[in-house]
């Protein structure tokens, strides 16, 4: 029985010690280096005498950041990972939130590190690594170790922009990365293109996967986002067979047209996670990868990066959602209409439970007890399940059709409508590049945000008439160069409502 991710490295270090497990543009951890430096980053966090206390770790997207999460893993603690790109505000907030017993920086996030007026305890990696390993104190921390201890807490700032952190426990992890690996087929054999952000949950999917199964994980550069086609050549130079991308890089890459100028060979699994992927740029895709498996992945940060799944495996309309499928192994989906089982034409909101729910929001206990309540399907005995904010039906197929955020959900005209389900018609029209939806429910309209210059407001209208009925056409259309994007990637909302406020 797994009850340490450690394990995982620990048992691949033994079998092929000298394999790279991470790469960047200029360095490489093997397996074996990877664990030692853990085990020292480790052996100076056992000096603090603690165990299961937050780590914040600000470091440079590199293996070394890697292997520091690792060394908190190692002290009997758990980590949280603090992008140096993250506004002072908001980095802020979140020390404040977690009160790290220290936080962890590399030299180059020292000055930003000095100049943030954080007070706590800090550690410069650097300075740590070559430290004598504490093999009888590590050995001893793992004796007491139980699968219920947190592994890792990330902030997410859901609707309101206040950072939550997100605790999750290694048995989560464990069920999430014994399904993913199995469902995937990843082996030793894979090389992962990873895009997102150590601080976005998708990351951990990346991580723990190299660790389990001894695949390689290539650190894609960050600044390689904003151009598709040099992002596709480095696909093609590291070799990269799998990814597992937000939709808003592998739509930027669809509608760029780089998939007919560079479309490497080597890609052969597609995933998305994150947010809606549009059908539209998942056909042109498809169309130049028809041989590779795709799939839409979806999930919540509470939930362990995922809890539904789709292989794609038939045909899809432009202006067909993509269903997210089908509950991952040990997890169960439901939806709920007030306090009961949703009918089967009927949408509702996607409850969650089983081994894959965060233990709540650190320091949060009036949030975590919004967001994981009592079943109210079980009466009988204490049992947790995570409400999700988003709305979801089943379609004739039994697959879940995700429809949109709780909160996307209005009622307009005398009608309840899914701004989701306006969103995925504009996307699917063919001179629009991407559309996003917000309610002004003052002037009680419906404002779209997209972007494709060639599009006209009458041509966009014109399309719309064949999908959608009229009183969900949209009442105000703001053309945009590029759509704002969050920290992890997806389109950015509260800046979208900001925009509509403050135009002129």
């Amino acid at each position: 029985m797994i009850r340490n991710i450690l394990e995982y490295l620990e048992e691949t270090t033994k079998q092929m010690p000298g394999k790279n497990a991470f790469c960047g543009k200029d360095s490489a951890l093997t397996f074996l280096e990877l664990q030692q430096k853990a085990k020292e980053i480790g052996s100076f966090l056992v000096g603090y005498k603690k165990r299961n206390t937050p780590i914040a770790v600000m470091m440079e997207k590199t293996p070394m950041c890697i292997a520091a999460f690792l060394g908190c893993v190692y002290s009997g603690n758990f980590y949280t990972p603090i992008d140096s790109t993250m506004p002072k505000e908001r980095i802020l907030s979140i020390l404040d939130t977690l009160q790290p017993e220290v936080l962890l920086i590399d030299e180059k996030s020292k000055k930003l590190a000095n100049n943030l007026g954080y007070t706590g305890e800090m550690a410069v990696v650097e300075e740590i690594l070559g430290c004598d390993i504490q093999e009888d104190a590590l050995a001893n921390i793992r004796k007491t170790f139980i699968d219920a201890d947190p592994l890792y807490a990330v902030f997410t700032s859901g609707s309101t922009g206040v950072p939550k952190g997100v605790v999750i426990p290694h048995h989560a992890t464990i069920n999430l990365i014994e399904w993913y690996t199995e469902t995937f087929s990843i082996t030793e054999k894979e090389i992962i293109g990873n895009q997102a952000p150590f601080y976005f949950d998708s990351s951990v999917k990346d991580i723990y996967v190299v660790l389990k199964t001894g695949a390689t994980m290539e650190i894609i550069p960050k600044q390689l986002g904003s151009f598709p086609i040099k992002l596709m050549e480095y696909v093609a130079e590291r070799q990269i067979n799998y990814v597992d991308w937000v939709p808003s890089s592998l739509c930027m890459v669809a509608n760029s047209g780089t998939l007919e100028l560079c479309a490497p060979e080597c890609l052969q699994k597609i995933m998305f996670v994150g947010e809606v992927m549009p059908t539209k740029q998942f056909n042109m895709w498809k169309a130049k990868y028809p041989n590779a498996m795709f799939a839409n992945i979806y999930g919540p940060t509470e939930a362990t990066v995922d809890c539904t799944y789709y292989i794609v495996d038939r045909e899809f309309a432009d202006d067909e959602p993509l269903p997210i499928g089908y509950p991952c192994e040990n997890t169960d989906i439901f939806i709920l209409n007030g306090d009961r089982l949703a009918e089967a034409d009927e949408s509702g909101e996607l409850c969650i439970r089983g081994r894959c729910l965060a233990f709540g929001y650190y320091n949060n206990p009036e949030k975590t007890e919004e967001a994981f309540i009592q079943n109210p399907l079980n009466p009988h005995y204490p049992e947790k399940i995570y409400k999700t904010g988003d709305i979801a039906k089943y379609n004739e197929y039994g697959e879940i059709i995700f429809m949109a955020r709780k909160d996307h959900q209005i009622k307009h005209m005398g009608h309840r409508i899914e701004l989701g389900e306006i969103e995925t018609a504009v996307n699917s029209i063919d001179l629009v590049e991407t559309g996003a939806c917000i309610y002004d429910e003052e002037s009680q309209r419906i404002v779209l945000f997209y972007c494709g210059a060639e599009a006209t407001q009458a041509y966009i209208l014109k399309k719309l008439r064949d999908k959608v009925p009229k009183y969900m056409f949209p009442n105000v259309m703001m053309l945009l160069e590029e759509m704002p994007h969050s920290l992890n990637g997806k389109i950015d909302r509260l800046v979208l409502k900001e925009y509509y406020e403050n135009r002129e």
